[in-house]
């Protein structure tokens, strides 16, 4: 039996809602990093835990196994796990920028699977940011730093097809293609669930991962979508790719790079304004 107590019932609510699931978001590239496992078993355990409490909140009720929910599900896969894989290979700033990358994509996929045109606006979102992308490769980086953005762009790519997904599901809530996706990375990890495995402290932190920082986020922004504005909608969970490495910094010490820093500004400001200004068109 699904759990409806924290039902989202007034715009005030699902801005706050909206809020929580933004700051969740955020917290995953410090406990990520925390956690010393392989990043698919890290993935595919967080998923675990995310699939449970999707479970609890929604049941059967969200999936209907239709194609699009089906697409959905496995690009969502492929967005939380190459995140994951991102995340410890390259900085968390890198990983969470280029997965920011995602609304370039949307326009690219729009086009060619929807037909939709792109805009001359959306030409030049395209533009700038492929230039803020560039200056990722710009610093000092060695194979691994390489491959995780190569991973950070990977998770953009399938955050996009994530997004368009959905769209082909007619204005459906995330929650089915979320909980299948869960449980197919969860399915993903299970060669690399071996030893040596995470201490206590790694354990917490996956439960967090999964619970919390995965399960509750989208619980409270499916909650909270239908009620908020598409200004708000785009505007305040940008919360999460500016706080996820400061997070890691206060703890970590983890410093990006000057050139990723700048990139990072680029993409972060170029694609907030653009989406900003697409939803207060709506």
């Amino acid at each position: 039996m699904p759990i409806n107590r924290f039902s989202c019932r007034n715009r005030t609510q699902a801005i706050l809602f909206l809020v929580i699931a933004a700051l969740l978001w955020s917290s995953g590239g410090l406990f990520i990093k925390v956690v010393s496992w392989h990043p698919l078993a890290i993935a595919g355990i967080r998923s675990f835990f995310s699939a449970l409490v999707m479970g609890l909140f929604f049941g059967a009720r969200a999936v209907n196994f239709s194609r699009a929910q089906l697409a959905g599900a496995a690009a969502y896969a492929g967005m939380v796990t190459m995140l994951v894989v991102s995340t410890k290979m390259t900085t968390a700033a890198n990983a969470i920028f280029l997965q920011y990358t995602a609304p370039v994509y949307v326009a690219l996929l729009s086009y060619v699977l929807l037909r939709e045109k792109i805009s001359r606006g959306d030409w030049w979102m395209m533009g700038l940011v492929f230039g803020g992308m560039t200056l990722f490769f710009l610093d000092d980086l060695s194979w691994g730093s390489l491959a995780g953005n190569l991973f950070g762009i990977g998770s953009g790519l399938s955050f996009a097809a994530f997004a368009i997904a959905l769209r082909l599901q007619k204005g459906a809530a995330p929650a089915g293609s979320v909980l299948l996706g869960n449980l197919l990375t969860f399915l993903i990890g299970i060669p690399f669930y071996a030893a040596p495995y995470p201490d206590a402290a790694g354990w917490g932190a996956l439960v967090i991962l999964g619970v919390f920082q995965l399960g509750f986020s989208y619980y409270f922004y499916t909650e909270a979508i239908s009620y908020v504005t598409a200004l708000e909608a785009v505007l305040i969970p940008v919360i999460e790719p500016v706080l996820n490495p400061v997070w890691v910094f206060l703890v970590l010490g983890e410093r990006p790079g000057t050139m990723a820093l700048i990139g990072g500004a680029i993409v972060l400001v170029v694609i907030t304004a653009r989406c900003a200004m697409k939803a207060g068109r709506s």
